[in-house]
C-alpha cells in the first residue's frame, strides 16, 4: 500500500511540506464569530493565477498552524475550497485541495459513526467530540479544473467532512448541544494566546 496519496493518486515520495506552501504567503486565521465563518461560500468560477495563489497560502498558513486542513473563508475568502495534508487511520498520508467540494451523502447502511475528538483552526486551543462518518467520499475540481474525487476513511473522513462543513458555512460547533459549544469556546479563551504563540514561533522557525 503506498503511504502518499496527492489529489487521491498514490505517489513514491513526497516531502514533509507540500511544494506549493514554497510559494505562499502566511494569511491570518479566521475565528468563531467572524461573518465569512458563518455563511455559505460562493463557487469558484475562475479557475487561474490567482486561484493557484490563494491554494499556495492557503497550503503554507496550514502547516504555520499545524493543521490537518484549512478551508479558504479561515483564511477570509468566501470561496469554496479547501486543502489538506492528513493522515488516515492506517497512517496512509493523503495531501491535495479541491474546489468546488460536494460531499455525498452516504447510505445510512454504509455508514458507522465515530464520536472523536475535533479541532479547528479557527476555534483556537478547543478540542471536542463530534459524532461523523467513518467514510467520506468529496467530489469536486482541482486548480486547474480537472474533476476530482478524494475519498477518506477514519480521521481523514473526518478531515474531509469538516473542511466541506467550513465550505457551507458551519463549523464543527455548531454540531454540539448548547453547553458542550459553551464548553469549547471556554476551552479557546483559556488556550487561544498559547496557540497564537506556537504559531508565532512557526512563523519565526520558517523566516529563520
Amino acid at each position: 500500500m503506498p503511504s502518499v496519496f496527492v489529489q487521491g493518486r498514490p505517489v513514491d515520495a513526497y516531502p514533509r511540506l507540500a511544494p506549493e506552501a514554497r510559494n505562499g504567503k502566511v494569511r491570518r486565521i479566521t475565528e468563531v464569530g467572524e461573518e465569512v465563518l458563518h455563511k455559505p461560500c460562493r463557487d469558484v468560477t475562475e479557475f487561474g493565477p490567482d486561484l493557484a495563489a490563494l491554494i499556495d497560502d492557503m497550503f503554507l498558513t496550514m502547516y504555520i498552524a499545524d493543521g490537518a486542513g484549512l478551508a479558504a473563508n479561515q483564511v477570509g475568502v468566501d470561496l469554496r475550497l479547501f486543502v489538506y495534508d492528513c493522515p488516515d487511520d492506517d497512517g496512509v498520508r493523503h495531501v491535495g485541495h479541491i474546489v468546488n467540494p460536494v460531499l455525498e451523502p452516504l447510505e445510512t447502511a454504509h455508514r458507522r459513526l465515530l464520536d472523536e475528538a475535533e479541532g479547528c483552526l479557527s476555534v483556537p486551543g478547543a478540542t471536542r467530540d463530534v459524532p461523523r462518518p467513518d467514510r467520506a467520499v468529496v467530489r469536486g475540481f482541482d486548480r486547474d479544473g480537472e474533476p476530482v474525487v478524494i475519498e477518506g476513511t477514519g480521521y481523514f473522513a473526518r478531515c474531509l467532512a469538516h473542511e466541506a462543513d467550513h465550505c457551507e458555512g458551519r463549523l464543527y460547533l455548531d454540531r454540539l448541544a448548547q453547553r458542550e459549544r459553551k464548553d469549547a469556546l471556554r476551552q479557546m479563551a483559556d488556550r487561544r494566546d498559547e496557540v497564537y504563540a506556537r504559531r508565532a514561533a512557526n512563523i519565526e522557525a520558517l523566516s529563520g
